[in-house]
């Protein structure tokens, strides 16, 4: 079905009108509607931090979709946030390639800097901790982004840089 033959279709009151008027752009460009679920997913996050379980329905919906559907889409991908995170997202890499390169080091440093472990959240909620499946610079190894930051080469001292001073949550920000 062509996108122009659901125009008059409503996305309920989850979804605001800015995120449909987002979403109904890159429908325009695609040749159904399902075809933009990642795009949509990552337009309703953009404005939420996270897809709530409403938000995953509505877009359902809009989409042309299960909702059983659009979760498996979204949680295959490691930055779609199906739970509410930090203001910044931590997501270290933790690939063969990065364990080689000193992984486990990293990932104990960063949460004795923040006093969090992977999968939790800052107190302050400035941070959340996550591990990623692989962030696609091996060569680069180790990795982590920071936001939409990819930062590669990582050293203590360098994820100190990165972080700065005001994530230091644990007594004298040291591990």
């Amino acid at each position: 079905m062509s996108a122009d033959t659901h125009n008059n279709k409503q996305p309920g009151a989850v979804l605001t009108a800015l995120e449909v008027m987002e979403i109904d752009k890159e429908i325009s460009h695609a040749p159904y509607r399902s075809a933009v679920a990642i795009d949509a997913l990552k337009i309703v996050q953009k404005y939420h931090g996270w897809v709530s379980d409403k938000s995953l329905q509505a877009l359902a919906d809009y989409l042309d979709m299960s909702a059983a559907e659009l979760d498996g889409i979204a949680t295959f991908y490691s930055l779609i946030y199906r739970h509410p995170v930090g203001e910044k997202v931590i997501s270290l890499c933790d690939s063969v390639t990065c364990w080689i390169k000193g992984y486990k080091q990293l990932q104990q440093h960063i949460s004795g800097r923040l006093g969090v472990g992977l999968g939790e959240t800052t107190g302050d909620n400035q941070f959340t901790f996550l591990p990623a499946p692989c962030l696609g610079a091996c060569d680069r190894a180790p990795v982590m982004m920071v936001g939409d930051e990819t930062h590669v080469d990582l050293t203590e001292d360098k994820i100190d840089r990165i972080l700065g001073a005001d994530s230091d949550n644990s007594d004298g920000g040291q591990a």
